[in-house]
């Protein structure tokens, strides 16, 4: 049996990287929240790594309570993260995965596009995701890295938000409100750059979020998340003093 590798968060998400874990042959310790963090921490200083696998809206949380022996061991897979979610905590250089496979209840997980992962652990956790026929690329370097968790963002925002207007899927938003879609990425991006003090390029943004519609043109614009990522994102625009009409006009039609 390989290193153990520690998984915080045991859902529907976390659940694939773990099947996938086993299956390269690494022990796994799971991390559910009826566990003391510091207590399974103290057991296992030093596992291979440690899989943060919890929801967007507990990410945080358990990032400010991480053991300091775990800090340089972390793989984080959340969607709508960028560097200054994990910096804020003094945590340098965690293996980062852009997930572009979902995994819903009572199904199997379905893959779009390949997903890009960088980090100590990178590879680590493209073979564990292989051994299951998900297809997954190293990536380099962490610019490399930036484009990539900005495309998914990009992705996730604009098909989500647009939706709550829309409805429907994300093919047929594109093909039917491109237009639409566009404004709304645009105050996306506003956001995006804003977070990261970088100016992307917007068009590469476009064609990587066309490229996973193309992907999956079926897939519904909208979940159960989509109003409290448009809450979230107007938070984040009037921290920065962003106009992003589009988006108010979208949540008072709402």
């Amino acid at each position: 049996m390989k290193s153990p590798v520690v998984c915080i968060g045991i859902g529907e998400m976390g659940g694939v990287f773990v099947r996938g874990l086993l299956k390269a042959g690494h022990a796994v310790i799971p991390v559910t929240r009826e566990l003391d963090m510091a207590a399974v921490a103290t057991e296992h200083p030093e596992p291979e790594a440690v899989l943060v696998a919890v929801a967007e809206k507990d990410l945080h949380p358990v990032l400010q309570a991480i053991p300091r022996t775990w800090k340089n061991r972390l793989a984080l897979i959340q969607n709508e993260l960028l560097p200054r979610d994990w910096r804020q905590y003094g945590i340098a250089n965690p293996t980062i995965i852009s997930v572009w496979f979902e995994k819903k209840p009572g199904q199997d997980f379905k893959v779009l596009i390949p997903s890009p992962v960088h980090g100590p652990h990178a590879t680590l956790i493209k073979e564990a995701l292989e051994c299951l026929g998900i297809n997954v690329r190293l990536i380099a370097d962490e610019e490399t890295l930036l484009f990539e968790l900005l495309r998914k963002n990009v992705y996730i925002l604009t098909t989500n938000i647009t939706g709550l207007e829309t409805g429907g899927t994300v093919g047929a938003m594109w093909a039917e409100h491109e237009k639409l879609a566009r404004k709304v990425a645009s105050d996306v991006m506003d956001i995006q750059a804003w977070l990261t003090g970088t100016e992307p390029d917007r068009e590469a943004l476009i064609a990587g979020m066309v490229e996973a519609i193309d992907s999956d043109p079926d897939h519904g614009c909208t979940g159960r998340s989509a109003p409290a990522r448009l809450e979230r994102a107007l938070a984040q625009a009037d921290e920065a003093g962003l106009a992003v009409h589009k988006l108010r006009e979208i949540y008072s039609q709402a």
